[in-house]
């Protein structure tokens, strides 16, 4: 009997590509005033209107890019010819399209992060419009007292645009499947995502809040597990690496009693070497190793494996022990993740050169994900 789930193609509703194209400009108008008692009128040809711009803006009531999969085609307004009597036309209506906040822009030709688009009310330009026609009002000259000179309205800017919408979270939880953390994610916060005891059955980033007080709360996610080659595209592994770009710090969870009999070291390992695989950015990234279902070994045994690890990983921090099931030790886990994540907040508001370089880091982090794209690394 298959598992649920077993063969399905599952794709995360996370990235798009689409086609934006700003208008063109109006044409310049030939005209020459005509009026009675007036036998010789000079030109007055009016300007052409300028052509509407693209701009895109973030939308708190947005979470997901579905919707471009539908209409990957946005194009602007364009200007309108100019008249007689030194008549512009209108110019063309600019269009805003919005994005779930998180979401990165990048040009597909060029590779070139154009917006990070994280907060609303400040809308950024990704196609200029086209500039307007002259009339031949504006060639007139004492040598010249009739100009049948105009110039046709620009093209407006097109671009074929990558959109990429990475989990704004504060912790991401990260280790191979069925380790736990699901189970965790359940134990801590309101998510309710699927568990079961075998692999694979998170198939789509949850979102958790853990709350441990009054305006203290901070953003789990849960991802889908990791398998060997994943930063090649194994799996789920290449879209869901991407998302860990935007969190503050990874909790790894190693399993301390595999159901497959495996080796928690060689899992634990396997992990960092993907992890580095896929990006010295995410490898760089402040990681805290915790050791899931120790209600499952004897103590001894759990420290036992705890200085293989360390050995193994050249470990050097603290090393958390939890049973999400059982609840023995998460609320420490917890705790501790509040006071580093609160530290985080307070930097961010108060030491500019901290905040530039974490946005230095998730902007780089999204250009390596748009050349991977470009180089077909993403199978999932």
């Amino acid at each position: 009997m298959p598992r649920p789930n077993q063969g399905r193609h599952v794709k995360f509703v996370d990235e798009a590509e689409i086609s934006v194209e700003a208008g063109k400009g109006g044409n310049g108008c030939l005209s020459f005033r005509r009026e009675k008692y007036i036998e010789f009128g000079g030109p007055d040809g009016g300007d052409g209107g300028a052509g509407g711009s693209v701009y895109m803006s973030a939308d708190p009531a947005l979470n997901t890019l579905v919707d471009f999969r539908f209409k990957p085609q946005y194009r602007a307004g364009s200007g309108r010819a100019g008249a007689g009597r030194n008549r512009t036309g209108a110019g063309g209506e600019d269009l805003t399209v919005d994005v779930p906040p998180g979401t990165s822009v990048i040009d597909v030709e060029t590779g070139e992060l154009i917006a990070d688009l994280r907060e609303a009310g400040h809308p950024v330009i990704v196609a200029k419009g086209g500039r307007p026609g002259l009339g031949n009002t504006r060639f007139k000259s004492s040598t010249n007292r009739a100009p049948r000179k105009t110039t046709d309205g620009e093209p407006g800017e097109a671009r074929k645009l990558q959109l990429q919408l990475s989990l704004v979270a504060d912790v991401g939880l990260l280790g191979l499947p069925n380790a736990g953390k699901s189970t965790l994610i359940r134990s801590v916060s309101a998510a309710r995502p699927k568990v079961a005891d075998y692999p694979f059955t998170t198939l789509i980033p949850n979102l958790g809040v853990v709350r441990l007080g009054p305006e203290r709360n901070f953003v789990m996610a849960d991802m889908p597990g990791l398998i060997e080659d994943a930063s090649a595209g194994a799996g789920l592994g290449f879209r869901f690496l991407k998302h860990l770009s935007r969190t503050r710090l990874l909790l790894h969870l190693v399993d301390v009693l595999p159901a497959d009999g495996g080796d928690p070291v060689a899992n634990a390992t396997s992990i960092v070497a993907e992890l580095e695989k896929f990006s010295e950015t995410i490898a760089a990234r402040e990681r805290w190793l915790v050791l899931s279902k120790v209600d499952l070994l004897p103590d001894d045994a759990v420290a036992e494996l705890e200085a293989r690890l360390r050995d193994a990983l050249d470990w050097q921090g603290e090393v958390y022990h939890i049973s999400a099931l059982a609840g023995t030790g998460c609320e420490g886990l917890c705790e501790a993740l509040m006071q580093a994540i609160e530290k985080h907040r307070e930097r961010l508001r108060e030491d500019a050169d901290y905040a530039g370089e974490q946005q230095k880091r998730e902007q780089k982090m999204a250009v390596e994900f748009g050349r991977g794209k470009a180089q077909g690394l993403d199978h999932a």
